[in-house]
C-alpha cells in the first residue's frame, strides 16, 4: 500500500483497544456498520486479516498485532505535526522540554537561548511511562530521559551516566552505613514500577506488590516500610522525605541519561541537542544544588 490512510488506522486502533466493534464505534462517534466497512477496506489495502471474529468475540491476528505496534508512533507523529503547524500559525516560538526528576535543564536552556533569543524554552517534568508517548504526540518537543525507553520513532542521544543510591526506610538496619552493596540488600522487597526487566540490580528481590509512578510515590512506599528502591543520585538530591534515607551503592550499574526527540523534528530541536551535548558535563556534575547553581552561572558567563 503506497499511502497509509490515517483515518482507517485510527479506526483500527480503536477496535484493537476495545476488541469490540460496538464500543469502538461509540468511542469514535460513528455507526458500527461504517466502522466495519472501514476495517474491511483497511484489510483489503494491506492484504491481510487484522481481526478474528467469532462467537467468543474479537481478537487480533498476528498481522493485527504487528500493525498495532507500528500504528502508535504513526498516529502520534501525525498528531504532533498538527500541533506544530497550529503553533506556527499562531506565530508561537516555544520549545517544550521534558525532564526526569533530578535532571537540570537550565545549563542547556541558557546555552540554547544565546543562539535563539526569540524562542521561549518551557519545561515540564515527566515520568518514565511519559517519555516516549509525550515526545511522539508532540506534547513535548525534546526531553531529558532515563533509559530504558522505547526508541521506536525517536532519536535518542546518550549524554552521561550517573551513580545510583539505595532508598531505605529511616529505620532500616543499613540506614546508618556510608555505603551498601547489592549483596547487603539481596532478598529485600523492592518497590518498583511494573516492568521488572528494568530493575538495575542483578540480585533477586521479591516484588513489594506496589507499582509506583515517579519518585514521590516511591518515597512514600519506602517510608511506609513496604520495601526498598533505587534512584539516580541527582533524583535523590532534589527529592527528600523525612522518613527515607539515601545510601550510596557503588556496585550498582549506573543510570544512563539521554536526550530524545521525535525522529522527524526541526532545526530548533537540532540546536537544543547541540546545546545539551555541549553542556552535558556541567549537567552531569549537578549532583547537588550548589553544583547546579555553579553550572547555571557558568553557562550564563559563557553566553
Amino acid at each position: 500500500m503506497e499511502d497509509m490512510d490515517l483515518r482507517k488506522l485510527r479506526y483500527f486502533a480503536a477496535v484493537a483497544d476495545q476488541l469490540h466493534f460496538g464500543r469502538a464505534a461509540d468511542e469514535l462517534h460513528i455507526a458500527q456498520p461504517v466502522l466495519s466497512r472501514q476495517i474491511r477496506a483497511l484489510e483489503q489495502d494491506l492484504g491481510a486479516s487484522l481481526f478474528t471474529r467469532d462467537r467468543h468475540g474479537v481478537a487480533l491476528t498476528d498481522a493485527g498485532r504487528q500493525l498495532l505496534a507500528d500504528a502508535g508512533p504513526l498516529l502520534a507523529s501525525a498528531h504532533a505535526v498538527r500541533r506544530r503547524v497550529s503553533a506556527a500559525a499562531r506565530g508561537s516560538r516555544r520549545l517544550m522540554v521534558g525532564f526526569r526528576a533530578g535532571i537540570p535543564v537550565i545549563p542547556a536552556a541558557r546555552a540554547f537561548e544565546v543562539r535563539h533569543p526569540d524562542v521561549v524554552v518551557d519545561v515540564q517534568r515527566i515520568e518514565g511511562d511519559d517519555q516516549a508517548p509525550m515526545l511522539l504526540d508532540g506534547r513535548i518537543d525534546v526531553a531529558y530521559v532515563r533509559l530504558p525507553i522505547d526508541e521506536a520513532g525517536l532519536r535518542v542521544s546518550p549524554l552521561y551516566t550517573e551513580p545510583r543510591v539505595a532508598v531505605l526506610p529511616a529505620g532500616h538496619r543499613l540506614a546508618g552505613k556510608e555505603e551498601v552493596t547489592e549483596a547487603d540488600l539481596a532478598g529485600e522487597p523492592l518497590v518498583w514500577h511494573a516492568d521488572p526487566s528494568t530493575q538495575p540490580t542483578r540480585r533477586p528481590h521479591p516484588n513489594a506488590g506496589y507499582q509506583v509512578r515517579g519518585v514521590d510515590e516511591t518515597l512514600e512506599h519506602v517510608a511506609a516500610g513496604r520495601g526498598i528502591s533505587f534512584l539516580a543520585r541527582s533524583a535523590s538530591v532534589f527529592s527528600s522525605h523525612p522518613d527515607v534515607i539515601y545510601v550510596p551503592i557503588p556496585d550498582l550499574a549506573p543510570e544512563q541519561v539521554c536526550l530524545a526527540a521525535a525522529a522527524r523534528t526541526s532545526s530548533v530541536v537540532d540546536d537544543f541537542f547541540a546545546a545539551a551535548q555541549a553542556t552535558a558535563e556541567i549537567t552531569a556534575e549537578c549532583g547537588n544544588y550548589e553544583m547546579w547553581q555553579r553550572g547555571s552561572d557558568a553557562v550564563s558567563k559563557r553566553g
